[in-house]
């Protein structure tokens, strides 16, 4: 129960519990005259006993008062019982020959004392139209926050499959790029290798052919001597 529901409550409850523990002491003549009243606007209750009828209304005031003043039960509850209990006094005054004027709501001398019971209405329905609406707007932020959870964990999700993305491409641009330098390497050293040993293969082939010039001059030397 809202502390903005407690004036409310507390005096409408009090009142509708003092108007049931009264009508427990009601005499013949007066559930007599209650019964004929309500049973003449509402043809449901004519076939009980007057005594009955009488307690039935005292023990469903008393159940509406103790509802209206525990504040355990909610607003909403307690409102909308309170507006249909106030429903029905005022269509005892509305339906009632005598109690209204010729329009059929202002109230005649007679129907002023039944046409406060509007106010009944009032008051219930503001209690259960406030608690409502309260409730409602509860859920409504609770399903927003919700809602912005949700979103900021996809966003998370996002970011983080992202990064992932992210974080594979450079180490496989960085195994790429240190694939091709290990290629050029040895690329280039395998070539300096190879002209290095060219290098030496021609130099040994020149120092053979040197040899073989000398030594064929001087066999030719010798043979011009010996002539």
């Amino acid at each position: 129960m809202h502390v903005t529901h407690l004036p409310i409550r507390l005096a409408t409850g009090a009142y509708i519990l003092n108007s049931g523990i009264g009508k427990l002491k009601a005499t013949p003549e007066t559930e007599e005259a209650l019964h004929s009243w309500t049973s003449s606007v509402y043809p449901m209750f004519k076939d009980m006993k007057a005594g009955d009828f009488t307690r039935l209304l005292a023990y469903g005031e008393i159940g509406l008062g103790a509802a209206l003043l525990l504040p355990t039960v909610p607003s909403v509850v307690a409102g909308s019982a309170l507006a249909a209990f106030g429903a029905g006094l005022t269509g005892l005054y509305l339906k009632t020959p005598g109690m209204t004027q010729s329009d059929g709501i202002r109230p005649t001398e007679k129907g002023v004392p039944f046409a406060k019971d509007a106010w009944l209405v009032g008051a219930g329905l503001t209690l259960a139209m406030q608690s409502f609406l309260s409730g409602t707007k509860h859920a409504a932020e609770a399903v927003a926050d919700g809602v912005a959870g949700a979103a900021g964990s996809v966003a998370s999700g996002v970011s983080g499959a992202a990064g992932s993305v992210a974080s594979g491409v450079s180490d496989a641009a960085s195994s790429v790029a240190s694939g091709l330098t290990g290629a050029v390497g040895s690329a280039v050293g395998s070539g300096s290798s190879k002209a290095s040993s060219g290098v030496k293969g021609l130099l040994h082939s020149a120092h053979d052919a040197r040899e073989e010039l000398a030594d064929a001059l001087a066999d030719l030397a010798e043979s011009l001597v010996k002539r």
